[in-house]
């Protein structure tokens, strides 16, 4: 998949990021790395802890009531993991001065994410959530690397 794609994607799934368009995609898309992948779930559940918004499965069943419903712009409860986010107006058209109004705030992420880390995040997304289905036994097993209780409840 090239960066285009894939950041678009991160930007659409709620990390209120902008496209990655300053760079340069490749002509063909390439399979992305296993250890992308592996590292992109890491920051799903640790770092971005996205799972607490968008669910442990990607599908909107938060893992904390407290948290906000996931969302991927202003106003939403959404923060921007991208430090320079709201910098230049490369996200939404829109700066820091623009997200003052009560309408647009946006709390302020648990970590800031780097280039490298988001690419990581979407090969991830991509290859695990993103158009896969629901969530059933293997897949369930695959995120959690064994046997979890709750995957007892999906199907096989």
């Amino acid at each position: 998949m090239n960066r285009a794609r894939k950041a678009r994607w991160v930007s659409l799934l709620g990390l209120g990021l902008v496209a990655l368009a300053g760079f340069a995609a490749p002509a063909t898309a390439q399979a992305p790395d296993p250890a992308d992948i592996a590292a992109g779930m890491r920051l799903f559940r640790q770092k971005g802890n996205c799972q607490a918004c968008h669910g442990w499965a990607g599908d909107g069943r938060k893992m904390d009531s407290q948290m906000p419903d996931g969302a991927n712009r202003p106003g939403t409860g959404m923060p921007a993991f991208d430090k320079f986010a709201y910098s230049d107006g490369r996200c939404y058209g829109l700066k820091q001065a623009d997200l003052k109004t009560p309408k647009l705030a946006m709390p302020d992420p648990p970590a800031t994410l780097q280039t490298r880390e988001i690419e990581a995040l979407a090969d991830f997304m991509l290859a695990k959530i993103v158009g896969k289905g629901p969530m059933d036994h293997g897949k369930c097993v695959d995120y959690w690397g064994s046997e979890n209780e709750v995957c007892n409840e999906l199907p096989k």
